[in-house]
């Protein structure tokens, strides 16, 4: 697409877009604004440097429980990965040719771990697990990558405590923070 038809159909697409908001879910009669009780159910988000991060604890020896019961037929026995994403392994490899991301070698922040597996897992009960549970299920995960001990016990200042290897290996975003 040559560039004065880019500009022209992405305007066109701003324009619908605008028209869209202005005239509103009321106008088509269609949907209905979210009640605060639904916002914050959603409302679950945790920061990098785990902010956010509710009140809890769990074990590594209760996290490979539940990770037994509700990941291992996905990610396999020891996070080695079967129909799911492999979660364990792969540190050295990002600067090979073919790099193995896992927890252990590519994710930067472990409290984001935690938001993840709260948010999205057990991929067919999304939110069903208690915060205890994640918090287990998050160490158990830790420990198969060689970040936690054994007998290791999460909670909100411990998880955020720990440093990912791979915790450096991204650039930032030098774009400014953008409020709606």
């Amino acid at each position: 697409m040559a560039t004065r038809e880019f500009r022209a159909f992405a305007a066109t697409l701003l324009l619908v877009d605008i028209a869209g908001s202005a005239l509103g879910a009321e106008r088509f009669e269609i949907g209905r604004p979210a009640t605060e009780a639904e916002i914050a159910a959603w409302n679950i988000d945790i920061d990098r440097d785990g902010r956010k991060l509710p009140a809890g604890h769990g074990s590594v020896a209760h996290g490979r429980e539940v990770f037994e019961a509700q990941c291992a037929s996905c990610h396999g026995q020891k996070g080695e990965g079967d129909t799911g994403e492999q979660l364990a392994g792969g540190q050295g490899t990002l600067a090979s040719a073919k790099p193995v991301k896992t927890v252990g070698s590519f994710w930067p922040y472990a409290p984001t771990l935690f938001d993840y597996i709260r948010r999205a897992m057990p991929m067919n009960a999304p939110q069903s697990l208690s915060d205890g549970d994640v918090y287990a299920v998050s160490g158990y995960v830790l420990y198969l990558n060689g970040l936690a001990v054994e007998n290791a016990v999460f909670d909100a200042k411990s998880l955020a405590a720990i440093r990912m290897p791979n915790r450096d290996g991204f650039v930032p975003d030098p774009r400014p923070d953008v409020k709606p």
